[in-house]
């Protein structure tokens, strides 16, 4: 018989192929596959010593890998990009102007540093960015984190003064200096974290923020930012909350404050609302014809100003506006370190939270139009953008989607467009800033509003989540939990440790399967969901849906147990039993010759005492009948015993031969990746317990990674060789079936060594 035949038939072709081969375990893999056991690497003193070499080559490289932007302006091509790059930019920059003001409300901080953020940061990322298309900027859940961070370390209880006729008022101008320090020392900090993180090579620290979380985290910090802007949207001055549930504490004392709502306000909130959500409603259904999308955010802007300057609005109906703003830039200033140690865990949180927007535009971008996203690269740019940034009193920035899109769409090619909207900003500053300064606050506070209509449109997630994963539901609807009733830091830590719990959970629970063959093939699948696929009798194949580590190792174990049928304990309480009983019979047949012996001899003394003495026949005959009735209640004794052990004996054989009906059991570890300790005595644990029934364990589909950790490990020593391990599960098979008598075996299997397809 052959070791290994398998032929298949092409139904497109219509030719039939053979291959023949022998039958692969480990060792005889190694040998034709040629397996190199130590994969030569470079010593530590080599590697050090490459890194420290500095040619003219290695300093090119280096320069352009941290400084991308020297590696593709040389070879900018104004006739082909210059003009959609202007186009783009220009329409950028519109919108950083109201968004850059709008969101710096969100921040706590004056408007005017919404400008600056939305100036210095953007010319950082244009050096160090490697994504063409992405806009960076403020970003409403970033602002609002900043916002929450920079009111709990200066709330405005701590800025109470006297004011006319005895009145307690704020200090605002003292209020907003020192949440300006607190803003920029948690973007240094956040900028810290994301450059050493990039260094280092930490870009992926991203994949664990799954799209749901992230998805499900900005809804919720899209509530946070709703509800801090409808006391503007109001004019009313609610208290503030801080820790949990404090988004519910302040809906409950706005809801109070309703009755003492500032008309004038209001009005201002309503007309610029209606006309923002008539427009943008505009802009989206027709956005095929419209060459560009009508600026209504800086139509709004401008007519507030205009009307708010020429009613008065603030003298004669006390509405509030921007107020003050200064002329030129802000000369760089240090921020103040000695807010890191409270604001610590804030920064790490928007650090995480705003590379993970950053990346997932910049590689939906890069997907669509063909280029690559340095993924530790974006990481450092963005770091770079936030610590520079903190010097020039600016706060953290992200990616925007709204503004990303609309470079984007108006044929933006590169960063040069993200250039050019900074320059639209700068202008802004120096000349246009003051023209600002009657601009109503509930003008900005309405574009926030319908700016965020985006991330609660991300509840259309829920059905499609329904019904692909519920899992994935879950996550995204505890992560908007935590995120509202919680706090956005708190929120995001929770959120975080319930995914890798649902990560932990899946791996405890997996789907444990018997694999069957499909006849006429080599596949085997689960016999479960596989009609066609057939046990193989004698064989057991056992497979995980998941990883096998510490933390179901013992599930694994349990699952196996309860898959093969195979009660270890049981049988082997029984084979103890057999031999106890075996010991009892030849103790009870020692008994029996030697209680035989004694009544010989006790007859033979009554027959010579007979033959001596002469004593009355019918007293002879009366012992000896007693003597006989003794004798034959002890053989019926025996006779008894003899019928016990028979019966116990048949129990025995018959789980015995239940035992031997299974004779191998071949483990698929085709989804094993690693073996920790735990997992390597687990599996010597199972091949000793079969072993004492006369049941061979053999292992399958491992990779090489795995068969060097269980060498390591000393897997291999006594009874278990390497030959126990097979590279697919069909050669592990036709050995099991080579060591048996395959009489019976091969009409069941139909042939398993001939795959036909």
């Amino acid at each position: 018989m052959r070791n290994n035949t398998s032929s298949g038939v092409s139904k497109h072709a219509g030719e039939k192929h053979c291959m023949d081969r022998i039958i692969l375990d480990e060792l005889k893999l190694e040998d034709v596959a040629q397996w190199q056991r130590e994969i030569p690497e470079p010593s530590l003193k080599e590697k050090i010593r490459d890194s420290l070499r500095c040619t003219v080559g290695q300093w090119k490289v280096w320069i352009l890998a941290w400084m991308p932007v020297l590696s593709w302006i040389p070879c900018y091509s104004i006739r082909e990009n210059g003009l959609g790059d202007l186009v783009s930019g220009v329409s950028v920059g519109i919108m950083h102007l109201p968004q850059g003001m709008a969101y710096a409300l969100l921040a706590s901080v004056p408007p005017v540093f919404g400008l600056y953020t939305s100036f210095y940061p953007v010319l950082v990322y244009f050096i160090f960015g490697t994504s063409k298309h992405i806009s960076i900027g403020t970003f409403a859940v970033i602002s609002i984190m900043i916002g929450s961070v920079s009111e709990r370390l200066a709330p405005d209880g701590h800025f109470l003064t006297n004011g006319t006729n005895g009145l307690v008022v704020v200090d605002t101008e003292a209020r907003d200096l020192q949440r300006l320090k607190v803003a920029a020392a948690t973007t240094l900090l956040c900028g810290i974290f994301q450059v050493l993180l990039g260094v280092v090579r930490f870009g992926f620290v991203v994949t664990y923020l799954s799209e749901p979380l992230v998805r499900g985290y900005t809804t919720g910090a899209a509530a946070h930012a709703i509800t801090a802007q409808l006391k503007y949207m109001f004019g009313v001055s609610p208290r503030r909350f801080t820790g949990p549930l404090q988004l519910l504490y302040t809906l409950v004392e706005l809801c109070g404050l309703l009755p003492q709502t500032h008309v004038p306000t209001l009005v201002v909130s309503l007309v610029s609302l209606t006309a923002l959500v008539i427009v943008k409603e505009i802009n989206s259904c027709y956005s095929h014809r419209l060459p560009l999308p009508i600026p209504i955010e800086l139509m709004v802007i401008t007519a507030g100003t205009l009307i708010s300057h020429y009613t008065e609005m603030k003298t004669i109906n006390g509405v509030d506006v921007v107020g003050e703003i200064p002329k030129g830039l802000m000369p760089p200033r240090v921020p103040e370190v000695c807010f890191f140690s409270s604001v610590a865990g804030d920064a790490f949180a928007v650090a995480v939270v705003g590379y993970a927007i950053s990346i997932s535009l910049g590689k939906i971008f890069a997907l669509k139009h063909g280029y690559k996203v340095d993924s530790n690269q974006e990481l450092v740019a963005l770091g770079l953008s936030n610590t520079i940034g903190g010097f020039f009193q600016c706060y953290a920035v992200t990616s925007s989607m709204s503004r990303s899109l609309i470079q984007e769409s108006t044929g933006g090619k590169t960063q040069v467009a993200g250039l050019i909207s900074a320059v639209i900003v700068l202008i802004t500053v120096l000349k246009l800033g003051p023209l600002f300064e009657e601009l109503p606050t509930a003008v900005l506070s309405t574009i926030v509003f319908v700016n965020l209509k985006g991330m609660f449109m991300q509840c259309r997630d829920l059905p499609a989540l329904w019904r692909s994963n519920k899992v994935d539901l879950l996550v995204w609807l505890v992560t908007f939990l935590c995120t509202v009733l919680l706090n956005l830091d708190l929120g995001l830590a929770a959120s975080i440790t319930f995914t890798l719990l649902t990560v932990i959970f899946r791996t405890q629970r997996p789907r444990y399967s018997l694999l069957g063959r499909v006849p006429d093939t080599e596949l085997y699948l689960e016999t479960e969901s596989y009609k066609a696929a057939k046990a193989i009798p004698g064989i057991t194949i056992f497979r995980s849906s998941t990883m096998i580590y510490y933390a179901n190792a013992e599930l694994y174990h349990e699952a196996l147990l309860e898959k093969s049928g195979i009660n270890i304990p049981k049988i082997l309480e029984l084979k103890k039993r057999k031999e106890e009983e075996e010991k009892s019979k030849k103790g009870q047949a020692k008994d029996q010759d030697k209680q035989t012996g004694v009544l010989r001899e006790l007859l033979n003394r009554m027959l010579v005492s007979l033959h001596h003495h002469e004593t009355d026949h019918e007293h002879i005959v009366n012992d000896t009948s007693i003597a006989t009735v003794t004798q034959g209640n002890t053989n019926c004794s025996f006779q008894s015993e003899q019928v016990t052990e028979e019966q116990e004996w048949g129990k025995t054989n018959t789980h015995s031969s239940s035992c031997e009906q299974t004779h191998s059991i071949i483990l698929d570890f085709s989804s094993v990746s690693f073996i920790d300790t735990v997992t390597l005595k687990t599996i010597q644990n199972i091949c000793r317990d079969y072993a004492k029934v006369d049941v061979t364990v053999y292992i399958s589909g491992c990779q090489a990674c795995v068969v060097q950790q269980l060498e390591r490990g000393g897997f291999f020593s006594g009874s278990v060789s390497k030959r126990r391990l097979f590279p697919s599960i069909h050669d592990a098979v036709l050995h099991c079936l080579s060591n048996r008598d395959l009489s019976s075996s091969e009409s069941a299997l139909e042939s398993p060594c001939i795959t036909r397809l």
